[in-house]
C-alpha cells in the first residue's frame, strides 16, 4: 500500500509547496484536490492545487515533471460535489465540472479520480436512484472511454442542519453500494473506502471489505470519535455532529490494525490517504503539519 494524504487540508498551499510537503513529511503520494477555482461552499471544498480548467499540453508536463523530480505520485484527482443536487443549474455545473476532472485525470495519466455520486436530500433513495440512472450513464461512459476508474467515498454528507435531511450522497451503506453497482453495472465505478463514516453509522466496517474487495478502488485514513454521553443524551436520530467528531488516525473508535489487517487479507495494495478533519489540529501551519507527521506516524505501525 502507498500512503499519502488529501491534499485540501492545505489549502493555502501551491500546488509546488504541497508536494513539497509530502515530499518532506515521507508520504508517497497525494490525492490532489481539484475544484473549481473560487469560494469554497463548506469546509475543505473549494480547494484547487490542480486547476483542470486551464491544464495546457505544457502544464500536464510541467506538473508530472515536478512530481517524478520530488517522488511523489498523484493518487487520484479530487472533485466531491453534489451531483444529484436538486438545483439543476448546480447539478449541471457540478457535473460539468466532474467531467473535466475525469478529463484531467486522463490527461495526467492518474487513472483515477475520487468523488460522491450525490444525491436530492429530500428525495428518498429510491427517487435518487432514478435521478442517478439518468445523470451518471454519461460520466460513467466518459471515464471508460479514457480508461479512468471512479472511486465514490461513502461518506453520508450529512452532518448539520443545512444538509438534513437525507444528506447529499446516496452511496453510504454496503445496501446502496449495492443498488449503485445493480444500477449502473460498470467495473470503472468503484469504491473510495472510509472506515469511519461506518462508525457513526454503526455499520460494520470490516465485514464489508471482503465482499466489496474488487471495487474499492481507494481508501481515506481518517478516524471518528463517538462521544457517548451525547449520544445518550440526543439519541442517533440527531445532527452527527451533535455526538461525534472527525479525529486524526488513532484518535478515534477505527480499530485500524484489524481494518489494515481486512484490507491485506484481500491483497489491497493501492493507494490510503490521510484526511484530515480533526479541529483540534487547526488553527495555524504548525499544527496542521504536525496533523499529517502524526497520522504518518500512527498508520506507520501498519503500512511502510
Amino acid at each position: 500500500m502507498k500512503l499519502g494524504f488529501v491534499s485540501a487540508i492545505l489549502d493555502d498551499y501551491s500546488f509546488e509547496e504541497m508536494i513539497d510537503t509530502a515530499h518532506d513529511l515521507g508520504f508517497a503520494c497525494v490525492e490532489v484536490a481539484c475544484w473549481p477555482v473560487g469560494k469554497a461552499e463548506r469546509r475543505y471544498a473549494g480547494v484547487s492545487h490542480i486547476d483542470v480548467d486551464h491544464l495546457t499540453d505544457a502544464k500536464v508536463k510541467y506538473i508530472k515533471d515536478y512530481c517524478n523530480e520530488r517522488g511523489v505520485e498523484i493518487s487520484s484527482l479530487a472533485f466531491y460535489p453534489n451531483t444529484l443536487d436538486a438545483d439543476l443549474e448546480k447539478r449541471k455545473a457540478n457535473v460539468s465540472h466532474l467531467k473535466k476532472v475525469i478529463k484531467a485525470s486522463a490527461k495526467l495519466g492518474v487513472g483515477m479520480v475520487t468523488t460522491f455520486i450525490g444525491r436530492d436530500q429530500h428525495k428518498t433513495i429510491d427517487e435518487n436512484l432514478k435521478i442517478a440512472a439518468k445523470v451518471w450513464p454519461p460520466i460513467i461512459k466518459l471515464a471508460e472511454e479514457l480508461d479512468i476508474k471512479i472511486g465514490i467515498e461513502n461518506c453520508p454528507m450529512l452532518f448539520g442542519k443545512e444538509q438534513w435531511p437525507g444528506g447529499h450522497n446516496i452511496m453510504t451503506t454496503p445496501a446502496n453500494w449495492r443498488k449503485v453497482f445493480d444500477l449502473l453495472g460498470s467495473d470503472n465505478l468503484g469504491i473510495n473506502y472510509d472506515p469511519s463514516h461506518f462508525v457513526w453509522q454503526f455499520i460494520d466496517y470490516i465485514k464489508p471489505i471482503y465482499e466489496f474487495k474488487d471495487r474499492i478502488f481507494h481508501v481515506h485514513i481518517k478516524d471518528i470519535k463517538l462521544y457517548e454521553d451525547r449520544l445518550s443524551d440526543v439519541g442517533s436520530m440527531a445532527y452527527p455532529l451533535d455526538f461525534m467528531a472527525p479525529k486524526l488516525p488513532g484518535l478515534g473508535d477505527v480499530d485500524w490494525g484489524k481494518y489494515i489487517s481486512a484490507m491485506t487479507d484481500i491483497g489491497y495494495d493501492g493507494y490510503i490517504c490521510i484526511e484530515v478533519e480533526d479541529r483540534a489540529f487547526e488553527g495555524s501551519k504548525e499544527k496542521v503539519l504536525e496533523s499529517l507527521a502524526l497520522s504518518k506516524k500512527y498508520i506507520g505501525q501498519f503500512v511502510l
